[in-house]
């Protein structure tokens, strides 16, 4: 079982920069990937970004450029760097946790950080 607490939401003005922050605790396995997925009103979930233990970062690619991610092995924390940020970008940001046993997946999510972006 893994537990998933992520930090660092709230209100931001267009243009201004916020970073998240998601530490996962419990049954950590040595070969995972960890991300971000975000939710605005009345949208479906979409990737934001995800990383994986050795580094491999994959982007939405309307996002590349000004959102970066990254992640402390050690501390099996991740982080999501955003810059100039757009009222578009306003939603309910998840966490992700997946790893793969015998070609199974286990995944498990945060419970979210609300992102508002507004003047």
């Amino acid at each position: 079982q893994v537990q998933l607490v992520e930090s660092g939401g709230g209100l931001v003005q267009p243009g201004g920069s916020l970073r998240l922050s998601c530490a996962a605790s419990g049954t950590i396995f040595g070969t995972n990937t960890m991300g971000w997925y975000r939710q605005a009103p009345g949208a479906q979930r979409e990737l934001v970004a995800s990383i994986t233990i050795g580094g491999i970062t994959n982007y939405a690619d309307t996002l590349k450029g000004r959102f970066t991610i990254s992640r402390d092995n050690a501390k099996n924390t991740v982080y999501l760097q955003m810059n100039s940020l757009k009222p578009e970008d306003t939603a309910i940001y998840y966490c992700n946790y997946r790893h793969w046993r015998v070609t199974v997946k286990y995944e498990y999510w945060g419970q979210g950080t609300q992102v508002t972006v507004s003047s």
